[in-house]
């Protein structure tokens, strides 16, 4: 097992620097560097007060990266019993009290939340029909204002109901920013 290849990097905020170890598990990957910076330059650096949902947690990259630059709070959804260990062992390491593990499958989870949050991160496996399957539950999540963040291996067919906000690729990697539409601009 390549050592480096199990680690995620912090990029900023107070754990900057700091290398997180996470398992091997299928089609876990976490996002790169250079998109969780683009992403953090278009949410802002500073996440003061703001409360995220990282729906698809995994690695915990983009969890870890928001309760790094001073999200309130930070749910991290993690089906996997093994990775959610795994994310709960790098919460104690960063000794990070934003941030709480749901060891959960992410549409349960979603079916049974009745918070509301500011930033919503769904980056779903590549191989799965899942972003299609949240996108509509996840606008009765989203706090006044509040944004999604999702990235996908291809960009998604249709967006019923998101406005665009930013957009971008990476390698193979489509990433974008949306809110939802106003009702009344419907």
């Amino acid at each position: 097992m390549n050592q480096q290849r199990n680690k995620v990097r912090i990029i900023g905020g107070q754990y900057r620097r700091r290398l997180l170890p996470f398992p091997d598990a299928e089609g876990l990957r976490p996002t790169p560097d250079r998109v969780r910076e683009t992403v953090f330059n278009w949410l802002g650096q500073e996440l003061h007060g703001k409360r995220c949902l990282d729906l698809f947690a995994g690695s915990g990259a983009l969890g870890f990266e928001a309760a790094s630059r001073a999200a309130t709070r930070v749910v991290m959804v993690e089906k996997s019993r093994k990775v959610a260990e795994s994310l709960k062992a790098n919460r104690q390491l960063l000794a990070a009290a934003a941030i709480e593990v749901v060891p959960m499958d992410a549409l349960l989870y979603l079916k049974s939340c009745r918070e509301q949050f500011d930033i919503i991160f769904a980056d779903p496996p590549y191989d799965s029909s899942l972003l299609q399957q949240v996108l509509p539950l996840l606008q009765s999540l989203l706090a006044t204002d509040g944004v999604l963040y999702f990235e996908a291996r291809h960009w998604p067919e249709s967006l019923p109901g998101w406005q665009i906000v930013k957009q971008d690729k990476a390698g193979m990697v489509h990433y974008a920013l949306v809110r939802p539409i106003a009702e009344e601009s419907l």
